[in-house]
């Protein structure tokens, strides 16, 4: 485990972000691939992946405001066995930012499902991050196929005070381009405020860019916006969890093998929405991880990868 410099969750300045991170990682070491698809939901697109490894397939899809990048500290021990494919969501990273669709969940999901079945990697094993363990919930439901065994990782499930304060706000005349125009002036250090990990030493000047590039790119911000609005709205979160509600109370198991990774401490997503999912999906191991965060691939890459083995395997 790598050794935790300052307080758990201290921030820093943006000012005195050092260039490199403080620890090496194989982010640099993964193929820069793309591949265009004809999607149903988002038309016609170029989509940006990394790709590691040999052998079964492994999709691994990073949550909101982060990109391929954030996977960095697990792709050369994941690709030991698996080969690791990991894109850029719609509107996020390298990928194309269509702006004239909706980015439902629902949408999100069957462009992931469309994203396998042009790589031929229909019912791979997947790992997902906040947003992408929510994307592949949600296609897993709708599509038993989809995956042969999920990692949910700190997904938001259970809608808090939150997102229904912020859904009620970028619904006031005028707040959305505001919001564009603020973040896209502002890319770097809005995101380095907004990424929160246990150990914050591990943030550098290169995940700025890798997270806050796309974000002032043209499209970006817009497309940013659009996952505010579109997909993590309470209606939508809260559509999912009311599905699973009502497998749980008929019986219904998940439709396939599924392991959550909760951190105990998260000021992004409360590690409640964990309990309550683990106490819905009986049938889903449980692992909750001290000292660590929402992104627990960063902050606890060994311990995140001896799980996900384990589980995988």
């Amino acid at each position: 485990m790598f050794a935790v410099v300052g307080k758990p969750f201290e921030r820093g300045r943006y000012e005195d972000l050092r260039e490199k991170p403080r620890l090496s990682h194989s982010f640099d070491a993964t193929a820069a691939r793309e591949v265009t698809l004809d999607s149903v939901p988002f038309g016609r697109m170029r989509v940006a992946y990394r790709e590691m490894g040999s052998g079964p397939p492994l999709l691994l899809v990073h949550g909101l405001m982060t990109t391929s990048y954030s996977w960095r500290y697990v792709y050369a021990p994941l690709a030991k066995k698996y080969r690791v494919i990991a894109p850029d969501l719609p509107g996020a990273g390298a990928s194309d930012k269509p702006l004239d669709r909706e980015y439902s969940l629902e949408a999100l999901a069957t462009w992931l499902g469309e994203f396998q079945n042009a790589l031929g990697i229909r019912g791979a094993r997947a790992i997902g991050n906040s947003l992408g363990g929510l994307i592949c919930m949600r296609l897993a439901l709708d599509d038993a196929g989809a995956f042969s065994k999920l990692v949910n990782v700190h997904s938001p499930f259970f809608p808090e005070a939150r997102y229904h304060a912020l859904h009620a706000a970028i619904r006031i005349p005028g707040i959305r381009p505001a919001l564009v125009h603020f973040i896209r002036g502002r890319a770097l250090p809005w995101v380095h405020r907004n990424v929160h990990y246990w150990d914050e030493s591990l943030k550098s000047l290169e995940e700025a860019h890798a997270y806050g590039d796309p974000l002032a790119a043209i499209g970006g911000a817009e497309a940013f916006v659009h996952f505010l609005s579109d997909t993590l709205t309470p209606r939508a979160v809260s559509r999912i969890a009311r599905e699973i509600e009502s497998r749980h109370a008929r019986s219904a198991p998940f439709p396939i093998p599924l392991l959550l990774i909760y951190a105990r401490q998260d000021p992004m997503v409360s590690p409640k929405n964990g309990e309550r999912l683990a106490q819905l999906i009986s049938s889903a191991k449980m692992v909750w991880l001290d000292q660590s965060s929402h992104f627990s691939h960063v902050d606890t890459p060994d311990l995140f990868v001896k799980e996900a083995r384990d589980f995988l395997d």
